[in-house]
């Protein structure tokens, strides 16, 4: 997955000490229909199907990263909605020796337009899935996907 050029210059001083990184998920449903569909990615590094995912920028609001990050990966236009949960993701070692920690904001997101497919090679695949017929995902996905079905509430802090 590309890395985005800010990491890139903090890579260049920390080398690959932890960096505390603020992410977004965006947990995108689209009820124009009879039934809600949840959109998910396959994630090219590891195969795993979860929803939409990605670092906030410098100084940009974490609902527009979720939107934004919706558009990039998957090609589909969203809004954010309400801010489902918030958790501490890793620390994560990657296969280069960087090690990062993310503070993850989860947004429940409303499908405006688009039909997805893995737009910018992060993903192998994207697509609607039936709440009820959802592949495997791991317990933490799992977890952001329940917390922003309910279309009110307050937001969870995830332990």
């Amino acid at each position: 997955m590309p890395v985005p050029p800010f990491v890139l210059a903090l890579r260049e001083r920390v080398g690959h000490d932890l960096l505390w990184m603020p992410g977004v998920t965006a947990v995108v449903l689209r009820e124009d229909g009879p039934r809600p569909l949840l959109l998910l990615v396959r994630r090219a590094d590891d195969g795993q199907w979860t929803p939409v995912t990605g670092i906030v920028d410098p100084g940009e609001d974490p609902a527009v990263a979720a939107v934004r990050e919706v558009r990039e990966e998957a090609d589909v236009v969203a809004v954010a909605q309400r801010l489902a949960q918030v958790s501490v993701v890793g620390p994560v070692v990657y296969e280069n020796g960087d090690r990062s920690q993310y503070l993850d904001l989860t947004f429940r997101c409303r499908w405006v337009s688009g039909e997805p497919f893995p737009a910018d090679g992060e993903n192998t695949d994207a697509r609607w899935y039936d709440l009820d017929a959802l592949p495997t995902m791991s317990p933490s996905m799992a977890s952001r996907v329940a917390a922003a079905l309910p279309e009110r509430g307050e937001a969870e802090f995830a332990t």
